[in-house]
Parts: C-alpha cells; structure tokens; sequence
C-alpha cells in the first residue's frame, strides 16, 4: 500500500492548539505529515526556528507519524524534495481563504502534481493566531487552553513573567 505523505507548512512562532488541531485531523487522512518550519525574513519571529522545532517535537511528543523539519525558498522545492504530494493548511476565517487560495493557485502552477488540502480550524481554535498569542503572553494575559503547555510556559520565559 503506498504511503501519503503530506506538508504541513507555517511559521509556527509559536504554535498553538489551533495548528494541533489541524496536524491531528490531518493524521485522519495521511500516513505521515511533515511539519515544516519556514525561514520567514519577513516576519519577525518571537523564537528562532529551531526553538520552534523544538517546541512542536515537545508538543506532538511519542507520535511516530508525524516529522519536524524547517525550509527555505519556495514550498513547492521542499514537497518534491521530500517526495510529498499534498500541502495541509488551515483556515479560520475568510480573509485567510483569499490569502490561501491565491498561495495554493501560484503553487499548483509551479507543481502540477502537488494538491494542497484546506482544513477548517475546529470552532474552539478559530480566533487563535500566533501573533495574538504573542500579544496577549506580552502583556502577562492567559494562554492556558490555547497552546500547548510548553509552549505557554516558554512564553512567559521570553517575555520575563516567570
């Protein structure tokens, strides 16, 4: 039987239960998904990428289908490079589906053969995003329930509120 390998791409400074919620239904459908952290020179990120790794590695701790790697360039590079077919993304509002669509068109016309999956956000998660995480863990606001636990643990370590 072969083997689906999908990519589930992002920043993930930091990543939140919303992308968890995404990278376990999207277990429901692949054998294997490769979570791979962008080099983003555009945003400025609160973790470097390899703190981010690590985090996600802590957060998905013991499951075996699931592989932590970051890239740099062009996301169609990357799933060819490791012989993957389809891209996974989330969507939580309408405004990420104009962004998303017009990302997934440009790549299906550098790769023909890469499909890239759209997931809704579960209706708990669908207000989370990584830059409002980072807001409110700034000015000492809880993020229990919103990230993993780590997660919210090395929040207060960057911003002093230990």
């Amino acid at each position: 039987m072969k083997k689906t390998v999908a990519v589930y791409p992002g920043s993930f400074d930091p990543i939140t239960n919303g992308h968890l919620d995404i990278l376990m239904r999207g277990l429901e459908l692949f054998d294997k998904i490769i979570v791979a952290v962008a080099h983003n020179v555009e945003k400025k990120a609160l973790f470097t990428v390899e703190e981010r790794m690590a985090l996600i590695r802590e957060s998905i701790k013991g499951n075996d289908h699931v592989e932590v790697d970051n890239f740099d360039g062009l996301l169609v590079d990357y799933v060819k490079k490791v012989n993957a077919r389809f891209v996974i993304r989330g969507l939580r509002a309408m405004s990420d589906f104009e962004y998303e669509f017009q990302m997934a068109s440009m790549n299906r016309n550098l790769n023909r053969d890469m499909d890239t999956i759209f997931m809704m956000t579960s209706k708990d998660y669908f207000f989370i995003s990584s830059r409002t995480i980072k807001e409110v863990a700034s000015f000492n606001g809880c993020v229990s329930g919103l990230v993993p636990d780590i997660v919210e643990k090395k929040l207060k370590e960057k911003f002093a509120l230990v």
